[in-house]
């Protein structure tokens, strides 16, 4: 069977699925997230021992450790997947959510309801809680996914979809609400791009090149996530202390994810007294700054140029300039910024205010990490993706975000 045709298998199967997933209740669909926790927990051997395959193949390629990082599974992120899923399942139903209605002057009643998108394709790299996040979330919003991730992490992706179909089926939804479009191939990923008719949406998610690949080529509409090149501004109003803090948890928490800060800016007021302990407290940490020639007066610091500084790392890295005012921080963040998510440390509220309003981001941090940015620790559950563009959905992509509208018209022999 060519691709082409496997693909366009996969969709249609996707599309029946999509129609009794549309009508379910959601005691049943929460049943399902259930009974997919559930299965996850009581197969995490299994997943973790196709994970490390992927993992050994990775590393015997070279991978470098952030992209590794990504690919890992361990015993407590194969827990954190299932909790994800049964934090969904306590989560309001946005399916048949009115999100407004009148009553027109001609009597007419006017509501405007959510809706599943129907057939929603992922095309993700590295990250195998993609997977789960992505099934999890399309199954509660009434859409059956079609998920096709990297080859990195085929058996991963292979056995954790294996577990979460069987767990399916168990609750009475068809299986084929969830499928694994075949990584062996770059033209499964065409195909799924020119599945126009057949897939609703793609979500991609992953590296630039990846996702300006399937915003140029596809024919599917694209709801698009962004890489992340973040910035922490240290404020001249800034408590040194809480700066620090910021600081080294945006970069240091975890690198490998969207959401970590890639650039620190600081104010040339108080750049005497922070910079001293900022540096030597990245160092400490691992991490490599790529600095201006403020920072190049410290030892291990490397030059940075105008490539480091629009750089997405993902890695132990930061690029890092004093700047003489808010002002210039805000010149410097537009031009580099990919409207992901950028923070402010300061106490002077009117500099926080400016900074706000003037700032293009997904999401905007006062006195607050970048690493916030995530659809767990916005009260949303699991994410399918942090959206950069501005069109219907902008920021973390929970359940209502992976829904459509239709207007719902109820007459009494109205006529026109």
């Amino acid at each position: 069977m060519s691709a082409h045709e496997h693909v366009a298998e996969l969709a249609r199967r996707a599309r029946v699925a999509a129609r009794d997933l549309a009508l379910a209740t959601r005691a049943t669909k929460d049943a399902a997230l259930q009974a997919m926790a559930d299965a996850l927990d009581e197969a995490a051997h299994d997943v973790l021992a196709a994970n490390a395959d992927d993992v050994r193949r990775a590393e015997a390629a070279g991978v470098e450790a952030g992209l590794v990082d990504r690919l890992s599974l361990d015993p407590e992120r194969v827990s954190a997947m299932a909790d994800g899923l049964r934090d969904l399942a306590r989560l309001p139903d946005p399916v048949g959510e009115v999100v407004r209605g009148s009553t027109l002057a001609n009597g007419l009643e006017l509501r405007q309801v959510r809706v599943p998108f129907g057939v929603v394709g992922m095309i993700y790299e590295g990250r195998p809680n993609v997977t789960v996040d992505a099934a999890g979330i399309c199954l509660k919003s009434g859409n059956a996914a079609l998920l096709r991730g990297s080859r990195s992490a085929a058996a991963s992706n292979a056995a954790l979809v294996e577990v979460l179909r069987r767990a399916i089926a168990s609750a009475g939804l068809p299986a084929d609400c969830i499928q694994l479009v075949p990584a062996d191939s770059r033209e499964t990923v065409k195909e799924l791009m020119r599945a126009r008719g057949l897939v609703d949406v793609l979500v991609p998610r992953g590296g630039a090149g990846l996702i300006r690949s399937v915003v140029e080529e596809s024919t599917v509409p694209v709801i698009e996530t962004g890489v992340g090149n973040c910035h922490v501004y240290v404020d001249a109003g800034a408590d040194l202390e809480m700066a620090l803090a910021i600081v080294l948890n945006a970069k240091t928490q975890r690198t490998s994810v969207c959401n970590a800060a890639e650039s620190l800016l600081v104010h040339a007021e108080i750049a005497d007294a922070f910079l001293p302990r900022v540096v030597p407290a990245l160092a400490a940490a691992g991490v490599v700054i790529h600095g201006d020639q403020h920072f190049l007066s410290y030892d291990g610091v490397e030059p940075a140029t105008d490539d480091d500084f629009g750089r997405e790392y993902l890695s132990s890295d930061i690029s890092a300039a004093v700047v003489p005012d808010l002002a210039a921080a805000i010149d410097h963040i537009r031009r580099f910024s990919t409207g992901h998510t950028e923070a402010i440390v300061t106490g002077d509220q009117a500099a926080a205010r400016r900074f706000v309003a003037e700032v293009d981001a997904a999401a905007v941090l006062v006195n607050a990490s970048t690493r916030f940015t995530d659809g767990g620790e916005f009260g949303f559950g699991a994410e399918i993706g942090i959206s950069t563009q501005k069109l219907h959905a902008r920021g973390p992509m929970g359940l209502p975000e992976m829904t459509s509208t239709k207007y719902v018209v109820t007459g009494d022999g109205h006529v026109r």
